[in-house]
């Protein structure tokens, strides 16, 4: 943080850590020379100076505090690349696009290197290979067969590794196949390991043609991208049990039911829509972008009685503003693609949400899991979405509809509106941590964070409604934290908290998936565009649970879903065989026994290491000791292969050794990750590295004894589980995000 400054918003530790790794600007040293004041002027600064361009008369200066009240209130932020880039020299502010996949390999590569342009600037791309003919097709130029869109995917990706957005990470992307493209079969199963196509999210676009050969149980046409002509059917149910087998064991793909999203596509004339934005909720058209921001929703209350209730005033003021706003940065938007500049100032969508919903719910004492819930989504996005196309209708009668309005579905409305899209339900990931709130339109994942303290120490601390209203209503204990703590996170089965507040205090994984389905067909009726939600399904989730979501989002209009059951992609990790271990002794009866072996991969800073658990199974028969090591987690033998590149790799052997020992004498764990995190003095910065692969340990026994899923630790920050939530796995202590 610039030393000569102070901060004087009230941020949190973490929004302010957040702030300085990801949004400040830094000098070529990496100091950083801004304070969060310092960002959020620079971006209402820039964004305006469009309104120059409308009324060379008006009072910048009187909007740029505008849109600054409204950034420094936290009651609207704007989309990462807003932040990161308004006022600077890149000047690319749009976090959504989409480009076409042509079937030739000129276009092929060419959409290749507008990918890498646009990851480098920081945006996220989606892609629909349905044009491209399926493998071993003929090729008319060299008389040779064609590889398929799964191969040019895997190009793609690895491009993708190779450049880093805007300097700091990896591109995401979205990958789309027609269900009804002969490669589908391939396409569902193409991320069966984990560790191929890395870099991108995959969706099957669904056909209301599939689902009707579905209801009926009949088989469906595929067809040829490059004739047109049927090659050969299948059964819609075989296909569907495929796509729902495949999300239960790794979480993807996703659905995409691409003719809804086209019922509602405001511009057929121009284009139809093929594909999204990497977590899904931005359907656009080919080489179209979308500039997205958030209303941060628990900040729009107001307490009467000594109740809160929503202050439909605040909340109107900052739809109005923040629709100003989004309009506004698509003229100050340098496009890194002309044609991209062209069809998105043509159609100027915007995508104007919501985050902190779950803590709204909270403090208004409603379930998010009940109907009352359901009716203040509604409630509350059916206002956003009038006073949002009321704030888009002003502008229009002031600059003018959108250059595509004619020929669109507004036009046949007869509703002039200066943008195509208005409403969307976006990703708040990195955002929602400035903000210090819930993410998106999603329940709160838990009600115990994790921030620094001194010496690089974690510690825990629970929403600070949730200890006011325990000490308010007489349920507050000084061991009601480490009850919580124990309890995952959630207060559901609690003795000690009131039915009435466990209720009220609900987390994702105590939300069956009906309710989760629900709640993101309540916030689609008034997104223009679609939602990205998560369906969190518990461990013990089937395929059919995953199946009945899939119909159900179908059946409620939803324009896609993704299903994830928890642990389901940590167990692809694991790398289950068998060794033979000679016993070391010096007598008759040395012998030669069959040892189990996991393997569990652990990312580092400073490379990928393996932690390797060995199970004595002696003369057990192999059906036998899995029961018994289902049971009763009993193993032999704790090692480490140690990343190439890492330090003090003999010192990291002896602690897993040390390890090894206690695990085995039955000493719980958690006692020696305390000890781990207070060697910091010791070890330096590996205890960064011990602690993940203790942790890993840890949720490798857990997973063995049955009671709980893998939550294996953010690859960046090591402390922190990764949860999949908005559609994307991301981490709840630091800004990393697979998205």
């Amino acid at each position: 943080m610039n030393k000569t400054k102070k901060p004087i918003l009230k941020l949190t530790d973490n929004a302010l850590k957040v702030l300085e790794k990801r949004y400040l600007v830094k000098d070529d040293q990496g100091d950083v020379l801004e304070v969060p004041e310092d960002l959020f002027r620079r971006v209402a600064k820039n964004i305006a100076q469009a309104e120059v361009l409308y009324d060379s008369q008006v009072d910048v200066a009187k909007v740029e505090d505008r849109f600054y009240r409204l950034m420094t209130s936290l009651r609207f932020l704007p989309n990462s690349p807003t932040l990161m880039n308004a006022g600077r020299d890149l000047q690319q502010l749009s976090a959504c696009f989409v480009l076409p996949v042509p079937d030739s390999m000129e276009g092929i590569f060419e959409t290749l290197k507008q990918a890498a342009v646009i990851h480098k600037t920081g945006g996220g791309t989606g892609f629909s290979f349905s044009q491209i003919r399926p493998k071993d097709d003929r090729v008319k130029t060299t008389g040779g067969v064609a590889s398929g869109p799964i191969s040019f995917m895997k190009v793609f990706n690895h491009a993708t590794e190779a450049v880093k957005q805007g300097g700091t990470r990896r591109g995401a992307n979205m990958g789309i196949l027609r269900v009804d493209h002969p490669d589908i079969l391939d396409f569902i199963s193409c991320k069966s390991d984990t560790n191929e196509i890395t870099n991108f999210n995959i969706s099957v676009a669904i056909t209301d043609a599939f689902m009707e050969a579905y209801h009926h149980g009949a088989d469906y046409d595929l067809i040829s991208p490059r004739t047109g002509e049927v090659v050969r059917r299948l059964p819609a149910k075989e296909v569907m049990d495929q796509i729902a087998e495949q999300a239960w064991r790794t979480g993807e793909p996703g659905l995409f039911f691409i003719d809804a999203a086209n019922r509602t596509n405001p511009t057929p004339h121009v284009a139809g829509i093929e594909a999204t934005n990497p977590c899904g909720e931005q359907p656009l058209l080919p080489y179209e972008s979308c500039n997205l921001g958030s209303i941060v929703l628990d900040r729009h209350l107001k307490k009467e009685g000594g109740k809160y209730q929503i202050d439909w005033a605040l909340l109107e003021d900052t739809v109005r503003t923040a629709v100003c706003f989004l309009d506004n940065v698509i003229d100050m938007n340098r496009y890194p693609i002309a044609e991209i500049e062209k069809i998105t100032k043509a159609n100027r969508k915007i995508g104007l949400g919501v985050m902190g919903f779950a803590r709204m719910l909270f403090k208004l004492e409603v379930p998010y899991n009940s109907d009352e819930g359901v009716k203040t989504a509604k409630e509350v996005m059916a206002f956003i979405k009038r006073i949002g196309d009321e704030a888009s209708a002003r502008l229009a009668e002031e600059r003018g509809v959108y250059p595509n309005w004619p020929g669109s579905l507004h036009e046949a409305r007869n509703q002039r509106l200066r943008n195509s899209y208005v409403t969307t339900i976006a990703p708040t990931g990195t955002i929602s941590m400035i903000a210090d709130t819930s993410g998106g339109c999603e329940p709160e994942f838990s009600l115990v964070w994790y921030k620094n303290v001194m010496d690089g120490e974690h510690l825990p601390y629970v929403l600070d409604h949730f200890i006011e209203i325990a000490k308010r209503e007489g349920f507050y204990t000084e061991d009601l934290l480490d009850r919580v703590i124990e309890n995952k996170g959630s207060v559901e089965g609690l003795e000690q908290v009131p039915e009435r507040w466990q209720k009220v205090f609900v987390t994702s994984h105590d939300i069956q998936a009906e309710w989760h389905v629900i709640m993101q067909a309540a916030f689609q009726e008034y997104s223009d565009s679609a939602v990205s939600k998560t369906i969190n399904l518990p461990p013990s989730s089937t395929v059919e649970d995953i199946r009945s979501a899939y119909l159900m989002a179908y059946t409620l209009e939803c324009k896609g879903i993704t299903v994830y059951r928890d642990g389901s992609r940590d167990h692809q990790v694991l790398n289950v065989g068998t060794e033979d271990h000679k016993q070391n002794g010096s007598g008759p009866n040395t012998s030669l026994e069959l040892t189990p072996e996991l393997r569990v991969k652990v990312k580092t800073r400073q490379g990928s290491s393996y932690v390797h658990v060995a199970f004595q199974m002696g003369e057990t028969g192999m059906s036998q000791f899995l029961e018994i090591l289902k049971r009763e987690g009993r193993f032999h033998q704790l090692f480490l292969s140690p990343s190439p590149h890492i330090k003090n790799r003999e010192s990291l052997d002896l602690i897993c050794r040390l390890v090894s020992d206690s695990l085995v004498d039955g000493k719980p764990i958690e006692k020696n990750m305390e000890q781990m995190l207070k060697s910091n003095a010791q070890f330096g910065d590996m205890s960064t590295d011990v602690y993940a692969l203790i942790k890993s340990l840890a949720a490798v026994m857990s997973l063995l004894k049955g009671n709980t899923a893998m939550d294996l630790p953010c690859p960046e920050c090591s402390f922190s589980p990764v949860r999949m939530q908005e559609g994307c796995l991301s981490c709840t202590r630091c800004s990393w995000s697979r998205c």
